[in-house]
């Protein structure tokens, strides 16, 4: 019994003198901070600066909303200040590069264009399409207009996947040079015009 009370003893004689430590802490940093505000050189350093220190003055200017709003369009400023338009398209020589890369894309968007009218055909048409075909059929057109008709909606498929496979050449690195993306051009032309007059004559 003795014992437990003298360590209870000891642990608050312990506990007293940590806070007797953290509250003189407390006491001198509070006598250092009062000090630093009460120095006279502080003062003067911070009255030296509102001094010398430059003073910002901003004037706000009233526009009117008829000032405000321009009154000559983006192209008539140019003209009056005799200020040349930039190099157009219609300047620029068609190139083989150029035709075939637009084409690329315009073949892309009329296979999207099939998918679409096939998929919704298919969704909201009450006929299959041998309906269609027998319809084709019955307008009697000649077999040069089948033909030709034929190889109009099947060049887009064929070029589009003959110019994806030059791409896929040109990502492993291969027909990169000037003369090559000429020749590839030209026999990406060529396989398509081939291709598709076999599946016209189908």
């Amino acid at each position: 019994m003795e014992q437990a009370l003298s360590i209870l003893t000891e642990k608050s004689r312990r506990t007293d003198t940590q806070a007797k430590v953290k509250t003189s802490k407390v006491i001198t940093m509070y006598a250092i901070t009062r000090s630093l505000i009460r120095s006279t050189a502080l003062c003067q350093g911070i009255q030296k600066m509102q001094i010398t220190a430059p003073a910002r003055q901003v004037t706000l200017k009233v526009v009117s909303a008829t000032e405000a709003v321009p009154k000559e369009t983006f192209d008539e400023k140019n003209i009056r200040l005799g200020r040349e338009m930039s190099p157009h398209l219609t300047i620029y020589k068609p190139q083989l590069t150029s035709m075939l890369s637009i084409t690329h894309r315009g073949t892309g968007f009329a296979l999207t264009g099939y998918a679409w009218i096939l998929g919704l055909g298919a969704l909201m048409s009450s006929h299959d399409i041998s309906h269609y075909c027998t319809i084709i059929e019955g307008l009697h057109m000649g077999s040069a207009t089948l033909i030709a008709l034929k190889f109009v909606l099947a060049f887009p498929a064929a070029f589009h996947t003959c110019c994806g496979v030059r791409h896929l050449f040109w990502d492993t690195g291969r027909f990169l040079k000037i003369t090559e993306v000429y020749l590839t051009g030209y026999v990406t032309l060529a396989i398509s015009a081939v291709l598709s007059a076999i599946l016209a004559c189908l």
